[in-house]
């Protein structure tokens, strides 16, 4: 059986230039109306909830009225200083669940739930709340347009990092189609044996202990779990890649075998270099989206 390729540092480096290139061309090229078209839905939203709480001043009174409405429940979590994540607020407000039902059953719940926003509330945005008086026209126009820049700007993000992973498994897919492989439908993979047969793969699934994004089995009987990275910062490529793609490859290799398994990862963005080599002497396999080739030429040579 043929290894899989290591690359040197300097290999790494020209990849990386070139994967920094073309993630500034995409974002470059981005359009600005994803954003301006959440902007204005978001805007919309945060007025609501202004209006529905009297300037945040009836909460007491109006809460269930925004709770309630899954698109007011999302402004009122950004009220807070910085915005608070819908599981972060259910553990901080002791809530199973904020299903409108729920809600409307449990009013002590309701009380909790804006009892803990008062407390993390941004007294920046909501001066007038803290100091107990009515906003001014300004301050009130400012609060909504910061609230949904906020808002706009995470939707944004998160689009973005979920469409380019889509795009990055897709193109993966096409490339694994073109050499002959066949899709397959997604399994559960707790033995060698469970996996697809050579020359198939499938997508996500469980792989011994741990998710892979797409699952192949090589053409000599080895899996090869490729996970799909991509990264929007050299801060970020810490999590994305070594604190979870290189964490990945070494319980395939704990659980299957050194022999049976060659983890691997596809990515696009900007990493720092020593992220990579670290990721490489941990036992993952590197590949980059902008140059799939070396991924298909090594892939040719388990036939």
């Amino acid at each position: 059986m043929i290894d899989p390729p290591i690359w040197s540092d300097d290999q790494l480096e020209t990849d990386l230039l070139s994967a920094i290139a073309a993630f500034s061309k995409e974002r470059l090229e981005e359009p600005l109306e994803d954003y301006l078209e959440a902007f204005d839905v978001y805007q919309g939203y945060v007025e609501e909830v202004l209006e529905t709480t009297i300037d945040l001043s009836n909460l007491d009174h109006t809460g269930l009225d925004v709770l309630s409405d899954p698109r007011l429940l999302e402004a009122f979590r950004y009220l807070a200083g910085p915005p608070i994540s819908e599981d972060d607020l259910k553990v901080l407000a002791d809530a199973r669940s904020l299903t409108k039902k729920n809600l409307e059953t449990e009013p002590e719940l309701v009380k909790r739930l804006i009892d803990v926003v008062r407390q993390v509330l941004d007294r920046r945005r909501f001066a007038w709340v803290v100091e107990n008086r009515e906003p001014t026209e300004a301050e009130r126009s400012a609060a909504v347009l910061a609230s949904a820049a906020l808002m706009a700007a995470s939707r944004t993000q998160t689009k973005r990092r979920t469409a380019g992973k889509n795009q990055q498994e897709e193109q993966v897919k096409e490339a694994l189609r073109q050499l002959g492989f066949t899709e397959v439908p997604t399994r559960k993979i707790p033995t060698i044996s469970a996996a697809p047969a050579p020359g198939e793969f499938c997508g996500e699934c469980l792989l011994g202990s741990r998710k892979g994004d797409i699952i192949v089995r090589l053409w000599d009987q080895r899996v090869m779990p490729i996970e799909c990275k991509v990264s929007n910062s050299s801060t970020n490529s810490v999590k994305r890649l070594n604190n979870d793609a290189a964490v990945k490859a070494t319980s395939w290799k704990t659980d299957f075998g050194l022999r049976q398994v060659v983890p691997s990862a596809v990515l696009s963005g900007v990493y720092k270099l020593h992220n990579l080599s670290d990721a490489q002497e941990r036992g993952l396999t590197i590949f980059w989206a902008h140059n799939l080739k070396p991924l298909t030429d090594w892939i040719e040579t388990t036939r």
